[in-house]
């Protein structure tokens, strides 16, 4: 195995910045010390060396200095539409490799009604929505109520409460003005899917280049797909590994907290009940991994993700696809994606590198043709 330098890429919550007006949610993205010691010693534990950077304004230099074969980035970003996407722009300016998805897809999959209007392009389901920019916009003929209101461009589950269900234009007016209020961004109104809440991660990448657009293997015509365990196997083959499907057990909060909200993810993240795997027949586990590949590639993915699904109560369980996140969790003993793989009996070493491998395999490090350069691997 060849030994790489690499550098792990974060904002750690301590390290943001705090200014006048910012809600109490803004930062719960950022990741933890706790979560950064625990990539490096996993990364060294993988037989590489492993050093911490701050994604901030500095890091340009350092990474110069530093000169690292790869790096595993994680770096959720400070402000703007696309904060997620903006280390990984500098590292490709850089000439840089990187874990996971690039720059489009990040900013893409922040963007939660762009994201859905590419899931619609491809007959993926997932709730009808609406976008709002003021709160007296007329309501689209086709939402119905309930609907669900959230911040664009948020993840965490920040600016969904209990509240975030409305049930009637009253309701729905004053959500959506609290959104728009509070988070100073485009308001995603869609509709809202009454049922158990699951999630499904996945590491690794399609074997070759892949176009933004579903398998052809595993298309076959407008809307029927090949959800076969012979389908999925040829996925896996390209070099896809399905973690375990995760279920928020949320029927103790059904009285205040019907979805899975900030505080559930966040206050009470020890408390909530996990369920994983997840109590679902072999034939829906197949469907959402098959859903959980379409997205991943449609949105031009890599390395690894996590999607988000409501199972319809009122329609036999039908799977809607609620997001994608692009750059999930990674904190031991936390996550989802984490406690996904320990489901599969993958340890958090083992997860990490199998991130790492999959970037190394990905970029091609191999030393007899990459030789380093100031800003990381070039052919020699």
């Amino acid at each position: 195995m060849t030994r790489h330098k690499v550098a792990v890429l974060a904002n750690l919550k301590k390290n943001a910045p705090i200014l006048p007006g910012m809600t109490e949610d803004y930062w719960d993205d950022l990741d933890s010390e706790k979560t950064v010691n625990a990539l490096q010693e996993a990364i060294r534990a993988g037989g590489h060396e492993a050093a911490f950077f701050e994604g901030d304004a500095g890091l340009q230099a350092k990474l110069i200095d530093y000169k690292p074969d790869i790096c595993f980035n994680i770096c959720e970003g400070h402000f703007g539409d696309g904060r997620e996407a903006q280390v990984p722009a500098l590292l490709e300016m850089l000439r840089i490799p990187y874990t996971g998805s690039r720059v489009m897809s990040l900013a893409l999959a922040l963007d939660k009604p762009m994201t859905k209007r590419v899931l619609n392009w491809h007959t993926l389901p997932t709730p009808a929505f609406q976008t709002f920019e003021r709160a007296d916009e007329p309501l689209d003929d086709d939402m119905l109520f309930p609907l669900f209101v959230k911040p664009a461009r948020e993840g965490t589950g920040m600016g969904v409460t209990a509240q975030s269900i409305v049930n009637n234009e009253a309701e729905l007016r004053e959500r959506v003005a609290y959104t728009l209020d509070k988070y100073k961004q485009t308001a995603l109104v869609e509709r809202y899917i009454s049922g158990r809440e699951v999630t499904v991660g996945l590491v690794g990448n399609f074997s070759g280049p892949a176009s933004r657009r579903l398998p052809a293997r595993y298309y076959f015509g407008e809307r029927t797909r090949d959800y076969s365990e012979a389908g999925l196997a040829a996925i896996r083959a390209g070099g896809i590994t399905f973690l375990p499907p995760l279920e928020v057990n949320l029927e103790p909060y059904r009285e205040s907290e019907a979805v899975y909200t900030n505080t559930l993810k966040t206050d009470l993240a020890d408390k909530v009940e996990l369920l994983c795997p997840a109590p679902l027949r072999p034939e829906q586990v197949q469907e959402l991994n098959w859903l959980t590949a379409a997205v991943f590639r449609v949105l031009g993915c890599y390395d690894v993700s996590r999607i988000d699904f409501r199972l319809d109560s009122s329609d036999n369980d039908r799977p809607y696809i609620l997001e994608i996140n692009p750059l999930p969790g990674l904190a031991p003993g936390l996550s989802d994606l984490v406690l996904e793989a320990a489901a599969a009996g993958i340890g958090y070493t083992e997860l990490i590198n199998m991130i790492l491998n999959a970037a190394i395999d990905r970029h091609d490090l191999r030393p007899s043709v990459y030789t380093s350069y100031a800003g990381g691997p070039t052919p020699a």
